[in-house]
C-alpha cells in the first residue's frame, strides 16, 4: 500500500519547532559555504526554499545562491531540479519516521498514549514544515515505481503498525491492523491538512488537539 495511505505520527509542542525553523534555518540557508557535504546542505537549503516559496517558486540558480555556491555546483550532485526536490522531500519522510518512532517509545500512561502521540506528531510535522509536508505527499503519484521512495514510506508505516498491532487484541489479524490504521489515517490527514490550511472554525489548544486524538484513538481501537 502507499505509505500516505496509513502514515500517522509525533508530538513535538506546538509550535516550538516552527520558532526554531524561523529563527535558525533562514541564517543557515544565508550562510557562505565554505567545507563539509555540498549535497546535505543544497537538500537543506532547497527545503528551507520549498517553506518559503514553495515546491515550485525557486529556481536551482537561486538555490546554489542562497547556499553560497556557484550555478553549477548542484549539478555535481543532481540531475535536475526535480531531483533535488525529491531529496527534499525522501529527507521529509524520514524526519517524519523518526520522530514517529520517538514520539511513540516515549509515550506513557494509557495503553493508547503511543496512538494518540502519533497522532498528534503528524499533525505538528505539518504545521512545522507544511511546505515539505504538502511536496511529500505532492510527489507520491506514482511513486509505485519509485522503490527508495517506498521502502522510505514503508518504514513510517512499520511505526504505525506496530503501535496498533501492540494496541489490539493478540492474534488480531493484518488486515484488521491495516483497516484501523487507515481509519485513524483518514481523520489525523484530514486534520493535519485542514490545519495548515487554515480551514478549522476553532482554534484549538495543545490540550484540546490532544483530548482529540486520544478519543479518536479509543473510538477507533477500543470501541
Amino acid at each position: 500500500m502507499c505509505f500516505e495511505t496509513y502514515v500517522i505520527a509525533t508530538y513535538f509542542g506546538k509550535g516550538t519547532r516552527q520558532k526554531k525553523l524561523e529563527q535558525t534555518g533562514n541564517t543557515r540557508a544565508r550562510t557562505q559555504y565554505h567545507h563539509g557535504d555540498l549535497r546535505a546542505h543544497l537538500i537543506e537549503t532547497v527545503r528551507i526554499l520549498v517553506e518559503e516559496k514553495g515546491a515550485d517558486g525557486f529556481s536551482i540558480s537561486e538555490a546554489a545562491r542562497r547556499a553560497g555556491v556557484s550555478s553549477a555546483a548542484p549539478y555535481k550532485h543532481f540531475s535536475d531540479r526535480a531531483e533535488i526536490v525529491r531529496e527534499v522531500a525522501l529527507a521529509g519522510i524520514d524526519r517524519m519516521r523518526d520522530h514517529m518512532d520517538a514520539a511513540a517509545k516515549e509515550a506513557s500512561g494509557d495503553p493508547l498514549a503511543p496512538i494518540t502521540a502519533l497522532g498528534l506528531c503528524y499533525a505538528e510535522f505539518a504545521r512545522t514544515e507544511p511546505g515539505v509536508f504538502r511536496l511529500m505527499f505532492g510527489l507520491t503519484k506514482g511513486h509505485e515505481r519509485d522503490d527508495e521512495m517506498r521502502a522510505r514510506g514503508d518504514g513510517c508505516l512499520a511505526v504505525v503498525k506496530r503501535e496498533v498491532r501492540a494496541a489490539m487484541p493478540e492474534g488480531t489479524p493484518d488486515a484488521e491492523i491495516e483497516r484501523r490504521s487507515l481509519m485513524l489515517h483518514m481523520f489525523v490527514h484530514g486534520h493535519a491538512f485542514l490545519e495548515i490550511d487554515g480551514k478549522h472554525e476553532l482554534d484549538l489548544t495543545a490540550e484540546q488537539e490532544a483530548a482529540i486524538m486520544a478519543d479518536i484513538s479509543h473510538r477507533v481501537l477500543r470501541d
